[in-house]
């Protein structure tokens, strides 16, 4: 069979938001360019309770979105909790994997699930394109290999991870990928920005799908604007305008991260099915 099947994840609770969009977009123009067919499916978590069942699907991309990423009491909680749950333990034992990202909201879920670290709020909403900072894992991974350091990427939060639990991520083997840029001025501990969780599994604290279309509209919130304001600055906030079609900014990082996590899973899936068809 050389159907790949994708489901994507909209963790948005019915809000207006871009992330959806690129991220379909991104699914939709990588299945144009695929040799395999791909199947993309959307799933309504947040406001539909609807979560994809792991044996229907190959590929998973979760989506940022509002709120409070702690437990609230609703009953698609732990529907997502038991999907983590269920591609880790698929993927360790099972020689055909399961390939999930996390985005924003979807990474700090699986950060408090795992008890990675602590998820708290931050001081102030950030918002805005930000430098992030690869690690000397994040050097290497096939998904970030190819950006500069620091490369840049839409930020959009109200929390942060910070205090990881080291010792309970090499148990694990989970490894931090990308830190929150340098502030000097400021002393506070920097963000975990990304996380590879496991071979198949990637998280991002920031929106590697942001496009500058997408970026414009968030502007046009006036809590996003004036985020970014107090965090940059009115010049900076202008010139993130004027720089938001530079090729070596948001649109690289766009183009590297979420097509790169996609050809990858579709490719080890395709493989494994080949060898098993010998």
């Amino acid at each position: 069979m050389n159907k790949i099947r994708l489901a994507l994840l909209d963790m948005n609770n019915n809000h207006i938001n871009q992330g959806m969009r690129n991220i379909t977009e991104i699914s939709y123009a990588f299945r144009e360019q695929s040799p395999a067919e791909l199947e993309v499916k959307i799933f309504d978590v947040r406001f539909r309770n609807e979560v994809p069942q792991i044996e229907d699907f190959d590929i998973f991309i979760s989506s940022g979105g509002p709120g409070n990423p702690h437990r609230e009491g609703y009953e698609w909680e732990q529907k997502f909790a038991d999907l983590l749950d269920g591609i880790w333990n698929h993927n360790k034992n099972s020689e055909q994997k399961k390939y999930l990202f996390l985005i924003c909201h979807s990474f700090q879920l699986a950060s408090i699930h795992w008890k990675l670290g602590n998820i708290c709020k931050r001081k102030s909403y950030s918002f805005g394109v930000m430098p992030v900072h690869k690690t000397d894992e994040g050097e290497s991974d096939i998904l970030l290999k190819n950006l500069p350091d620091p490369f840049y990427a839409v930020d959009s939060r109200a929390y942060q991870f910070i205090e990881p639990n080291i010792k309970l991520m090499d148990e694990l083997g989970m490894k931090i990928m990308v830190l929150e840029k340098v502030r000097p001025h400021i002393q506070l501990e920097r963000a975990v920005m990304a996380i590879r969780f496991s071979d198949e599994i990637f998280g991002t604290q920031f929106h590697p799908e942001a496009d500058p279309e997408g970026m414009m509209k968030n502007l046009e919130d006036e809590t996003n604007r004036a985020a970014m304001i107090e965090n940059y600055g009115v010049e900076k906030y202008l010139e993130t305008i004027d720089r938001l079609n530079d090729d070596e900014k948001i649109l690289l990082t766009q183009k590297e991260i979420l097509p790169t996590f996609l050809r990858n899973a579709a490719d080890q899936v395709m493989q494994f099915r080949l060898q098993t068809q010998d």
